[in-house]
Order: C-alpha cells, then structure tokens, then sequence
C-alpha cells in the first residue's frame, strides 16, 4: 500500500470516528496525476446526493502531457461506496450533524482509494487539549530514548 498524500489536519480540526474505504471514478489523466503525487485533500469533504456519495474540492493537478484531453482540477468525484455504507453516512450527516472528510488517498493493488472518516468540529478548547497531549507524548518519548543511552 502507497499513501500518496494524508489530511494530517483532519485530527487536529475534528473527531474522527468510523472510517470506510472507498474507491474514486476517475477519468484518464487524473490518476497518472494521482500516481505522481500532485493530489491535494487538505480542503476535501464527502456530500451525499441521491443515494450517491460525492467527493468534492480535491484538487488533481493536470497531467503535464495530458494536452486536449486532461481534466478539471477540482470536479466532483464520485465514491464507490456499499449501498449500507452510504445510507449510514446520509444519515449521520442529517441527524447527527456529523461532516465525511478524507483522512488519505493511496493506491491499493494497483487501485486508488481513498480513506474517509465521519467527523465533528473540534472546539478552540479541544484544538489545545489535544495539542498539549501530542507534546506530552513527545516529550515521554525523548526522556524515554535519552535514558536508553
């Protein structure tokens, strides 16, 4: 399995709770683009729309020798998704105000997926809760290694 990119701010900025496996409709030049690393999910989210699930603002930049036939950067791409697993996520979205973002794209036996995540906003409060827990964690981690020695 190749990660070809990660939304590293999506734990800082929400919970993250159940995450699916998807697959992504793409046309031609956009997974040699995908492929070469020029992917961007950092602004990406999942919308549901009749029975569908959407990916939306991931930007594939164009292939450099894609001439006439390349791509818009940052069209709607559709998920392939189970039936269950996209009525679970339309609901949680309606009722429960919950928003779908990716966490990573990467390539699976020869396949893009993508990996999303239902997720709710963070709190100013719960952004530095979870800052001062991650230097906690690194500090440990430095005394640990410097004791070794």
């Amino acid at each position: 399995m190749k990660v070809l990119a990660r939304n590293k701010q999506a734990s800082y900025l929400y919970h993250l709770f159940d995450r699916f496996e998807a697959g992504i409709v793409l046309r031609g030049t956009e997974i040699k683009s995908i492929r070469a690393g020029k992917v961007n999910i950092q602004d990406a989210h999942v919308r549901v729309r009749n029975g569908q699930a959407y990916l939306i603002n991931m930007h594939v930049s164009k292939f450099k020798q894609g001439n006439q036939f390349n791509h818009d950067e940052t069209r709607e791409r559709k998920l392939l998704l189970h039936k269950s697993e996209i009525v679970k996520l339309g609901g949680k979205i309606q009722k429960d105000n919950f928003t779908v973002v990716p966490t990573s794209i990467y390539l699976k036996d020869g396949l893009c997926k993508i990996e999303v995540a239902l997720a709710k906003g963070k709190k100013l409060h719960d952004k530095r809760q979870s800052l001062k827990e991650k230097d906690m964690k690194r500090r440990v981690e430095k005394e640990l290694n410097r004791r070794e020695y």
